[in-house]
């Protein structure tokens, strides 16, 4: 089949800066009700400048226990946490990126997302936070697989799996001992995936990196950081924030490295945060012979962000994986 890149998966929605319709965190933040669910959170809420209730999204412990409070109550985590300094994400985009993943899905399969367990999900540098299996869980019931390289990060998603009963048993955690690898070591001989996804490190140097939180402080704050080095509210570690060629030359590497398991897995996905990026990013998905490809554009407030996805398959394989694997 003919390399086609279809640049969005469907043209349903009318505005670009709303959430997915099936993403619980369309509203404000109920702050009163995230506090019972939370109690830590409590002391970090106050008014903002509005009069509305709100924390200091400059506070990474008010951002950390915003984020304990989300998946404990729209998700059912009860237990939560990560180590200083790791990535805090915010969930409704993380959330996003689930569910449109899950439409990509429902793409091949009638219209109809494929729950239960029968559907394998890999997530690339799953990071401390065990974000995304823990959304792809309670959404979608599927089961997951998260890799990364930092052993601290390993230690701290298997923690958060063992003590939380709803996910035992459906998402495990494995150590990637090969840092220029992605795959290799960590995809087990015969396994098969329905959906990769990942959200590779954005910056090309530590000093970028530095550069660009200096910008977002500035967003946050509203004036320029007093120290060269300035915590960033959502945080994160040199290797959750920055690489060698930054967002496109991993995900560049990540294309050619799934050349070596195109038959075992559905959609490869990838967030690329940066629209600049996509065409350099075309051309290797081009040159490996990827069937097909797509790009999915998801927005949170006034961000624009998008995911490509790309597969080996053809049409025929396709009915085949959806007959086979998704039928109960």
């Amino acid at each position: 089949m003919a390399f086609s890149k279809n640049k969005s998966l469907s043209g349903k929605r009318s505005n670009k800066l709303e959430l997915h319709p099936r993403n619980p965190h369309q509203a404000r933040y109920n702050f009163a009700l995230l506090a019972d669910s939370c109690p830590e959170l409590a002391p970090f809420v106050r008014l903002n400048q509005y009069g509305n209730e709100s924390i200091d999204f400059a506070n990474p412990e008010a951002v950390k226990m915003l984020n304990r409070a989300l998946l404990n109550h729209f998700y059912g985590v009860s237990f939560w946490d990560i180590p200083p300094g790791y990535l805090c994400p915010p969930i409704p985009g993380r959330a996003d990126y689930i569910h449109y993943l899950a439409d990509l899905l429902a793409a091949s399969n009638n219209g109809v997302v494929p729950r239960g367990k029968g559907v394998k999900v890999l997530d690339v540098g799953v990071g401390a936070n065990c974000v995304y299996p823990i959304i792809g869980h309670q959404e979608y019931g599927w089961q997951f697989v998260g890799s990364d390289v930092n052993p601290v990060a390993v230690a701290t998603s298997e923690t958060i799996v063992k003590s939380n009963s709803c996910l035992k048993g459906v998402v495990s955690i494995r150590q990637q001992s090969q840092p220029s690898k992605l795959f290799d070591g960590i995809w087990h001989d015969e396994e098969r995936f329905d959906l990769v996804l990942c959200n590779p490190p954005f910056h090309t140097s530590e000093s970028a990196m530095a550069g660009e939180t200096k910008r977002k402080w500035r967003g946050v704050k509203g004036e320029a950081p007093k120290t060269e080095k300035p915590v960033l509210n959502f945080g994160g570690t040199a290797a959750e924030l920055w690489c060698e060629g930054g967002e496109a030359g991993f995900v560049s590497r990540m294309v050619k490295e799934s050349v070596q398991y195109a038959d075992r897995c559905f959609w490869f996905t990838s967030l690329v945060a940066r629209q600049s990026h996509l065409e350099s990013i075309y051309r290797v998905l081009k040159d490996v012979g990827a069937t097909q490809v797509r790009t999915i554009k998801m927005a949170q407030g006034q961000k624009v962000s998008r995911f490509v996805a790309w597969s080996f398959l053809d049409g025929s394989q396709m009915a085949y994986w959806q007959d086979n694997y998704w039928k109960s």
